[in-house]
């Protein structure tokens, strides 16, 4: 995901916390329905989520209310004005991946944080992928990470 890069770029540190369905009511997120934390797994949340018909991301789209597949990172406190800037930078570019970002100590979508730190919810990069197992399209994804030059992806579009 980009947004991963460019935090890492600006220096913020992000701990990964899990994976997870995020229910999306009125267009806004309301709280995680299921998590899977990645210090506890080996496999993909994102997948497992997908396999087992989870989601709802097409209705989430269509009308604001559904269950997505978000990613769930803490920042440290002094960092969050940082952030603020690089995701409005982000959105400039054309780049929507954080989807929420708390405050300093306190609660987001119902997940407590340690003091200090403020929680941040991302789009999971599989959203896509749900969206089209939703939709009936039979599609095979093996998960792998690792960094690549912005450079060389190419528009879905064109694919």
């Amino acid at each position: 995901m980009a947004v991963n890069g460019v935090l890492l770029r600006t220096g913020v540190p992000t701990e990964y916390r899990f994976g997870g369905v995020l229910e999306v009511r009125n267009s806004k997120p309301r709280r995680f329905v299921a998590i899977i934390n990645y210090g506890g797994t080996s496999l993909d949340p994102s997948e497992q989520y997908i396999r087992a018909k989870m989601t709802s991301v097409n209705q989430a789209a269509k009308t604001g209310n559904g269950k997505m597949l978000a990613v769930f990172r803490i920042i440290p406190g002094p960092a969050r004005a940082i952030v603020e800037e690089t995701v409005a930078l982000l959105k400039e570019a054309g780049i929507h991946g954080v989807y929420a970002l708390g405050n300093v100590s306190k609660p987001i979508c119902q997940i407590p944080v340690g003091l200090n730190q403020v929680g941040m919810i991302l789009f999971a990069g599989l959203s896509p992928l749900a969206a089209a197992v939703e939709a009936g399209i039979e599609v095979e994804n093996i998960a792998e990470s690792g960094l690549i030059d912005y450079q060389q992806l190419q528009s879905f579009r064109r694919l």
